[in-house]
């Protein structure tokens, strides 16, 4: 009884909500569908990152075990969930929401990754990257912080904030090339002392890139211990380079 009332309840205020605060589509400004601020069209147009390398999630042309990169030096993780390519129109989408401050292409975003299939089993614990506490201050928030909370409750995983930890800011990776950007993070991350860790986590954040701020946080997580530790992100640039 209880829960269909629950139900009921959640079905009223969809319809309030919609009623006094319609979906509104964040790119063309159409009206929102299935439950989102994007129109069906422009949702659709998402490029997703069904055909890519099962270890790194690097876009290739056709669905390969593993790619070049991958066969010559081995990731620090064990496998990657990207379901989104980092091209048109998600960058925007991706941009406004991380530098922008629009939580509301956040919450959009966030639900896409949810319907999109995922291979890999669920870890036991989620671990959004974690900002210096000088880049929190200047954005407001921690972007793939807000990108795991509605993941985790989802899919039923526990996260932790406290247990990654930044010990120091680093350079914006963006305009920095593969090898830059492994120096840039090189001990840039630590573990909180005294946390019990389980045996499978994944590391989450919003883009990846070459992989360097995933690979040391995965470098960390396997020097204290973790049996396997998987990387998760929204988005895969589509070449380690960019």
């Amino acid at each position: 009884m209880m829960a269909r009332r629950m139900e009921a309840l959640g079905k009223l205020a969809g319809r309030l909500q919609r009623w006094l605060l319609p979906w509104r589509c964040l790119l063309c400004g159409a009206d929102g569908a299935d439950g989102l601020d994007l129109c069906a069209a422009c949702a659709a147009e998402l490029p997703r990152n069904r055909s890519c390398c099962a270890r790194c999630a690097l876009p290739m042309p056709q669905p390969v075990a593993l790619c070049g990169r991958c066969q010559l030096h081995a990731p620090t993780w064990a496998a990657a969930w990207a379901p989104f390519r980092y091209a048109w129109p998600l960058d925007r989408l991706e941009a406004r929401y991380k530098f922008g401050r629009e939580l509301a292409a956040g919450r959009a975003l966030a639900t896409l990754w949810l319907r999109e299939p995922r291979e890999l089993a669920l870890p036991q614990l989620l671990l959004p990257v974690p900002l210096h506490r000088q880049r929190l201050r200047e954005r407001g928030y921690n972007q793939a912080q807000e990108l795991v909370k509605p993941l985790a409750r989802a899919l039923g995983v526990p996260w932790r904030r406290d247990v990654l930890l930044r010990l120091r800011a680093t350079e914006a990776q963006t305009e920095l090339d593969a090898p830059a950007r492994r120096r840039n993070v090189r001990g840039a991350f630590a573990l909180r002392s005294g946390v019990a860790l389980p045996a499978h986590v994944a590391v989450l954040d919003d883009v990846m890139t070459t992989g360097a701020t995933l690979a040391e946080c995965a470098r960390v997580l396997r020097r204290s211990g973790v049996a396997r530790v998987d990387v998760w992100a929204l988005a895969r640039a589509p070449s380690p380079h960019g």
